[in-house]
Order: structure tokens, then C-alpha cells, then sequence
């Protein structure tokens, strides 16, 4: 008999891929250009012609078994190195190669970090609203995924809340800033809350409690806005990078585990990840692309275009009526629907080939995402296209 579980799963797909799906059917049939399709988060702008540049270098110098064979279990030791040196410039961290596991993307860097820090029938927490594979990711792995429910006035912590869902079952909190779907940047005075909370509930409860941070939109912060450092606060992290968002390569999935070298056994996480590796399938992501952004660690792509499209979709959303809160960073929008039922809403802006994903996956219903990691000319002709839907529909 074919697996039960994962049979069930076919009846509830991805929303935002079958959107994408329907986004590339419907190019075809009016030309994609002509379908303002908001559902996939796929960054728009170039890869640094710098990374370009080490791809080819790498090609022409290096042997074809360096490049293409298996890199260690562990990962490359020289790029552990300098990711590890990156940090510690950057944000003021001491890790070594040691605390360092690359993986494939940050969905790889969760599926290792959830595992080590978690055992089945444990509780993790996340925050409402939140990226919908989370609930897979964990509820996956035996342990259980509860959501705290948002502070919609800025999308910053429910303290009242978290606090009320911590309990002695809680092994992590998974948390995600800048915020996909709400473009919200915790700030300092979040993540120092946070820290003092989960210290007082450690020694309340007799046991660690983890924060998992996902950070692929790190880089992506706009002008005024500061994306602090959630390990800084709290030593416990471990923190999931992708170079997806920050050098446009979400195809080539690479990405890491950085652990806190104050967390408890912080020298054995990593080794830890390579074990896991055995279990899921995982093994080693590919020696050229942890070579190549080695190399190119301190830069990023041009995402200036993310910030003139929030701007724009910002000031028409808010003259349209519409209840958003400004994000912060990442490349996504998430107003209030103009009405109660956000799916309702979404299929009526289909009309005006809006392709807009309903926010209920993401454990708020009412509220729709815009991803707007498209060209701006394109934001722009887009708009027309909104007012009409909102004059005509509301």
C-alpha cells in the first residue's frame, strides 16, 4: 500500500503554487506580461554579475572532482570558514567552522535545526502569520507546530499570547524576520523581550527552549529600518540562512545552519546535522555552489526595485482603503481583505488576471499576500488593473 500521509496531502496543495500554476496557464493564453501574478515569492533581479565572474573562474581553474564530486558530510571546511568569519565581522558573533553545517536552502537549514532541538510530541511556536510550510516542516518530524495568534496593529510578538502557549512541552520557537507573509522587521526591543521571556521560561520549566530563525530576507530591509541580529539577543539560536532572496539564487539552494556557540552543545549541533542528513536524504548540497558563495558573501544583488515596488503598492493599497502595515523588509504586501472571506476576495481579482494568495494558509484568515519580486514596470501597469477591482467588485 502506497504511504496514507502523504496521500492525504494531495488534497491540500500549496495555494501559492497552485496560484503560480494558474498565473503560468493563463500567460499562455494572454501573454504572461499581461497577468500580474503576485503569488511566488522568485526573486526578479539579477544575480551579482560578481558571482557570475566566480562561476566561471571556478570553472576554468578548478578539477572537475573539486567542483562536482561530494563535498564532505560536514560541508566544505574553507567555506564553513569564511561564512563563520562573515558572521563574526558582520554581527559581532564568535563562531567557528565548527558551528557552521551548509544546507540546501533554508528549508534544508529547518529540516536539520527542527530535528536536533526537538523530539516527537513536542510543542514549537511560531508566530501568526507564518510561512504555511512550516506546518509540514514540523508536524513532519513527530513534533507539533502551534501558532501564536498576531498582533495585526504591527505584526511585532503577542506577548500575551506566547506567553500563555509556553508550557513544559515547548522544545523552539520558530520565528521568521523579516516576515514572510508580513514584510514586518522585529526589532530590538521584540527580540530583548523575547530573550528575558524564554530565560525565565527555561528555568521555570528545567529545560532548554530553542529559537529557530529563519532569515532568507536578512538583506532585505528598507531605507530607516534595522534587521537585527536574532542570535545577538538570545544564545540559544540557531539561526536558517538561504542565499535564495539576498543573491537571487533560489534554484541553486544553498544555504546553512549557523549555531550559537553559547547554545547548549553547540559543539555537537552540527556534527548532529550531518547525522540527521542520513535520516532525510539530505547530503551535502552541491561543491560549486558552496565554493562560489564563498566568495561572494558580503555582497548582494541590486534589491533596490523591492523598495520602489513596496512604495508604490504601499500608497495605492492605503488611497484604496485597504488596512496594511508598511513592511519592513522582504518582497511582500499583506493587506486586510475587503472582505471577511480573503479566498472569496482572491478569486474575484482572477478576473482582473490579480493574482493575489488568500493569507488562510498563513494562519490568519481575512488578509491577502502580494509577493512583489516582479518588475516594476509591471507593478506599475498593475495598478490600473487593482482599481478597477476594488471600483467595480466593492
Amino acid at each position: 500500500m502506497i504511504n496514507q500521509q502523504y496521500k492525504k496531502m494531495l488534497e491540500g496543495k500549496s495555494v501559492i503554487r497552485e496560484l503560480s500554476e494558474f498565473a503560468a496557464a493563463r500567460g499562455g493564453e494572454i501573454g504572461y506580461e499581461n497577468v500580474f501574478d503576485y503569488s511566488l515569492g522568485n526573486p526578479s533581479v539579477p544575480v551579482p554579475e560578481r558571482f557570475a565572474e566566480v562561476m566561471r573562474g571556478l570553472l576554468g581553474s578548478r578539477s572537475s572532482m573539486e567542483l562536482h564530486g561530494y563535498s564532505p558530510s560536514l560541508g566544505i571546511a574553507s567555506v564553513k570558514e569564511r561564512i563563520a568569519a562573515s558572521l563574526n565581522e558582520r554581527f559581532g558573533m564568535n563562531y567557528t567552522a565548527n558551528h557552521i553545517f551548509p544546507t540546501s536552502g533554508a528549508a534544508g537549514a529547518l529540516a536539520h535545526a527542527i530535528r536536533c532541538v526537538s523530539a516527537p510530541g513536542d510543542e514549537i511556536l511560531t508566530f501568526a502569520p507564518y510561512f504555511p510550510e512550516y506546518g509540514p516542516y514540523v508536524n513532519m518530524t513527530g513534533a507539533v507546530l502551534r501558532a501564536v495568534p498576531a498582533d495585526t496593529e504591527s505584526f511585532q510578538i503577542n506577548f500575551d499570547r506566547l506567553e500563555e502557549m509556553l508550557s513544559g512541552r515547548t522544545a523552539a520557537v520558530l520565528l521568521n524576520t523579516p516576515n514572510n507573509p508580513s514584510g514586518a522587521v522585529y526589532s530590538a526591543q521584540t527580540l530583548t523581550r523575547l530573550g528575558e521571556l524564554l530565560r525565565k521560561k527555561q528555568e521555570q520549566y528545567g529545560h532548554d527552549i530553542f529559537i529557530l530563525s529563519d532569515e532568507p530576507y536578512r538583506e532585505i530591509v528598507f531605507e530607516n529600518v534595522e534587521a537585527p541580529y536574532v542570535s545577538k539577543f538570545y544564545d540559544n539560536t540557531l539561526s536558517c540562512y538561504s542565499y535564495s532572496k539576498s543573491l537571487s539564487l533560489p534554484g541553486e539552494r544553498i544555504g546553512y545552519v549557523a549555531v550559537n556557540p553559547g547554545c547548549t552543545d553547540a559543539e555537537l549541533i552540527s556534527a548532529m546535522c550531518g547525522q540527521i542528513s542520513r535520516g532525510i536524504g539530505h547530503n551535502c548540497p552541491a561543491s560549486i555552489i558552496q565554493l562560489a558563495v564563498s566568495q561572494v558573501l558580503d555582497i548582494t544583488s541590486d534589491m533596490s526595485a523591492y523598495e520602489t515596488n513596496r512604495n508604490l503598492l504601499y500608497g495605492e493599497l492605503t488611497e484604496l482603503g485597504f488596512s496594511c502595515v508598511k513592511p519592513g523588509g522582504t518582497f511582500y504586501i499583506f493587506p486586510k481583505a475587503l472582505e471577511e472571506d480573503a479566498v472569496a476576495f482572491c478569486k474575484k481579482a482572477l478576473k482582473y488576471d490579480l493574482v493575489l494568495v488568500p493569507s488562510d494558509t498563513f494562519g490568519l484568515p481575512g488578509y491577502f499576500r502580494m509577493a512583489y519580486c516582479i518588475d516594476t514596470e509591471k507593478v506599475e501597469r498593475s495598478l490600473s488593473a487593482l482599481r478597477r477591482f476594488v471600483k467595480e467588485e466593492y
